[in-house]
C-alpha cells in the first residue's frame, strides 16, 4: 500500500485541520481569528484593544491613589498585572518554539498557571506587607484588569489555532 497516505485523511477532519490552520495563517487578509473583531479592518487598532487592560491599570492605579485607595496595595497590583502580561508576551514566543520542537500541551499549562500564582502571590504579598486594605487593593485592581482581557479576549472570537493536531 505505498499510494495510501494516512496524514491526508487526517487533514479533511474539523478536528484535525492542519491545512485549513496553515492556510488561515497564510492569508494576511482574513483577521487571525474566526469569531467576530473587535477591532474590524482598523490598522493598528486590534494591538492597541489587546492591550487596553494595560492602559487602563495604569490609568486607575494612579486615580484610585489619588482617591484614597491604599498605595502599596494599588501599586504591587498593578505592577504584578503589567509584568504577567510581560511574561506572557515572553513565554508565547517560547510556547511557539516549544510546539515547534513537538513539545507536550502541558508547557502551555505550567505557563498560564505560573502567570495566575505570580498575581496570586503579588496579591498575599500586598496583604502581608500592608495590610487587607492592601491586600483588598491589589485583588480589585488584578481582578478589574482580568475582567478587561477577558472579555476583549470572548469579543475577539476564536484564537488562531497553531499547528496541526498532534
Amino acid at each position: 500500500m505505498p499510494d495510501m497516505d494516512t496524514i491526508e485523511d487526517l487533514a479533511r477532519l474539523p478536528a484535525a485541520a492542519a491545512g485549513a490552520a496553515n492556510a488561515r495563517r497564510e492569508q494576511p487578509s482574513e483577521p487571525h481569528h474566526g469569531g467576530a473583531s473587535a477591532s474590524p479592518r482598523v490598522p493598528g487598532l486590534g494591538a492597541f484593544l489587546r492591550q487596553l487592560d494595560v492602559l487602563i491599570v495604569l490609568v486607575a492605579a494612579p486615580v484610585a491613589i489619588v482617591l484614597g485607595a491604599p498605595v502599596l496595595g494599588c501599586a504591587i497590583g498593578a505592577v504584578a498585572w503589567v509584568a504577567q502580561r510581560v511574561l506572557a508576551r515572553f513565554d508565547r514566543r517560547l510556547l511557539e518554539r516549544a510546539r515547534e520542537r513537538g513539545a507536550p500541551f502541558g508547557v502551555g499549562l505550567v505557563e498560564g498557571f505560573g502567570r495566575i500564582w505570580l498575581l496570586a502571590g503579588a496579591i498575599v504579598i500586598a496583604a502581608l506587607a500592608g495590610g487587607r486594605a492592601d491586600g483588598l487593593a491589589a485583588s480589585l485592581i488584578v481582578f478589574g484588569a482580568y475582567s478587561i482581557a477577558f472579555t476583549l479576549r470572548l469579543l475577539e472570537g476564536r484564537p488562531q489555532q497553531h499547528g496541526g493536531a498532534r
